[in-house]
């Protein structure tokens, strides 16, 4: 693969130049009113970075047939898109000439001539082939310990979730609490949380496994634990010792199911406009005032990790505080029984099995040592330091989704027939189960790549941006392409697919939506004034 490598590098040299160019602009010109040049670039970064990632997935292996063409098919279709254009939606096509790269791109054209002029139509069909025979993709973490986690929550995805998924799904109805319960059983609400906190104090590499098999299931089940992870990780970090023995425990074991309260009915990304106050009262305790939207899980929730203004004098994010307030457990009767909360279900395409809400805050109390850390105008920070994390689990859950696609159009085009033989065999179809599988795995390993970073204990805001960025990109095409390849048959709502489409297109937007990802990508890498 030595001429991977060296078109590795000259992939490398095309992404300095786009970095160089983008930076010269920043110079005279805001980010925002650069933005396409500014994600573009990102693309272009995030692009080059998953071929790295792919490349070293296959130098340490043993470098079987398949894994050989996924790689070369990645660096064809990664360096083609360099060249001539990448998708930054489905209707956003960043270019060369966009940031002034014309002849960059010609210099790579030109040193990957021979891997942009061979054809991959060959490659496309063989590997599809292969992939209908049972050869997956090489999936080993090079460790015993972590390829049993992988095993043992694919066997329990098997046997547990994917069944049922679907039914849950049409009915609208929440994870059933015995699922929860094996889920806790198993540990899923504590993987990263201390063992001296009763957690299994581990990685995000596992996270990423945990959250990639469990979302292969149901982006329902796989998603979570997110709340779990989210909440933990402010304790951690932010929490005084009396919360961290207070709360923790009870989150790692599945007792406390937290979900996290930020977002308003006007206040998505832009955090620093948040309204809801809250203030001390009479006692001491906190009163809570305000709305709040999009809150995943809010009925079935113990916690919530709430960020409110509590400095109403201080201006944008120096006013915010993180509340952990705890409530009790809603029912299908009284979601909401807690006095001075109340809410209202947003219904959704997809994304169920926890549901959506509205809510209201009116007077709601919380306890006078609620306040995270015990010090307020915090909140952002704190809340700041949760986003790596929260992305990598994001991306994981992507490729949990886009794997579930692709198996799913490979099962129908290997059963459905037309004009006498199964469908697989058309190139339109055989193309479009080839390059999903690419994207699966080069969304996986970059996923991956930002895990270890983090784990490293390197600051990886980039990364897990990238890795969300691809992943959600990755789930999104192979839910598109799946859907196509069963026809009809994939907009019948009695059909998987039709689920896995509208779970997948929602990972384009929560935890940061793509061009938050791609302005945080480009400003982290270059800079750039407001």
């Amino acid at each position: 693969m030595s001429d991977l490598r060296q078109a590795l590098a000259a992939a490398q040299d095309y992404r300095t130049a786009a970095q160089a160019a983008l930076a010269a602009r920043l110079e005279q010109t805001p980010i925002d009113a650069e933005q396409r040049a500014a994600h573009g670039f990102a693309w272009v970064a995030t692009t080059v970075a998953a071929l790295d990632a792919t490349l070293a997935w296959y130098e340490a292996g043993e470098r079987p047939r398949v894994d050989a063409l996924v790689t070369g098919l990645a660096f064809a279709e990664g360096i083609a898109q360099l060249v001539g254009g990448l998708p930054m939606g489905q209707n956003e096509i960043f270019r060369p000439a966009d940031l002034g790269l014309a002849a960059a791109a010609a210099k790579l054209a030109t040193h990957c001539a021979a891997l942009l002029d061979a054809g991959q139509a060959v490659a496309r069909a063989e590997l599809t082939a292969l992939l209908a025979s049972g050869q997956w993709p090489s999936e080993t973490l090079h460790d015993a310990d972590l390829d049993a986690i992988r095993d043992q929550y694919r066997r329990f995805t098997d046997a547990e979730i994917l069944p049922h998924a679907h039914g849950w799904h049409l009915a609208n109805a929440l994870i059933p609490d015995a699922t929860v319960a094996a889920m806790a059983d198993l540990g899923t609400f504590g993987v990263c949380i201390p063992e001296d906190h009763g957690g299994l104090g581990l990685g995000k590499l596992v996270m990423c496994i945990v959250t990639e098999e469990l979302s292969r299931g149901w982006i329902g089940t796989g998603s979570l634990g997110t709340r779990s992870e989210i909440a933990g990780e402010l304790i951690v970090l932010g929490g005084t010792e009396a919360q961290k023995a207070e709360w923790l425990p009870r989150i790692a074991s599945g007792e406390i199911l937290p979900t996290a309260v930020f977002t308003e009915p006007d206040v998505g990304s832009d955090l620093g406009s948040l309204q809801t106050r809250a203030r001390r009262g009479e006692g001491g305790d906190w009163v809570i005032d305000g709305a709040k939207n999009w809150i995943t899980h809010a009925a079935r929730s113990d916690l919530m990790t709430l960020l409110a203004r509590t400095l109403p004098e201080a201006k944008g994010y120096a006013g915010l505080s993180m509340l952990l307030v705890p409530k009790p457990r809603g029912s299908e009767d009284v979601p909401f029984p807690a006095h001075g909360m109340s809410g209202s279900e947003i219904e959704v395409l997809g994304y169920r099995g926890m549901r959506e809400y509205a809510l209201q805050f009116d007077g709601l109390r919380a306890p006078a040592d609620a306040l995270l850390g015990g010090e307020e105008g915090q909140g952002f920070k704190q809340l700041m330091r949760t986003f790596e994390g929260a992305r990598i689990q994001t991306a994981a859950r992507a490729v949990g989704v886009a794997r579930r696609a692709l198996e799913l159009g490979l099962d129908y085009a290997t059963t459905r027939k037309q004009f006498g033989k199964p469908i697989v065999h058309f190139p339109r179809v055989s193309d479009k189960i080839a390059m999903s599988l690419v994207d699966f795995v080069t969304a996986r390993e970059l996923s991956y790549a930002a895990a270890r970073a983090k784990d490293g204990g390197k600051r990886c805001d980039i990364e897990a941006g990238m890795a969300k960025l691809l992943g959600a990109r990755a789930a999104w095409s192979n839910a598109d392409a799946s859907l196509q390849i069963h026809g009809g048959n994939g907009y019948a709502m009695e059909y998987e697919i039709s689920r896995v489409l509208c779970d997948a297109r929602i990972l384009n937007i929560f935890e940061g939506a793509a061009e938050i990802q791609a302005q945080v990508i480009a400003r982290g890498l270059v800079g750039g004034r407001n």
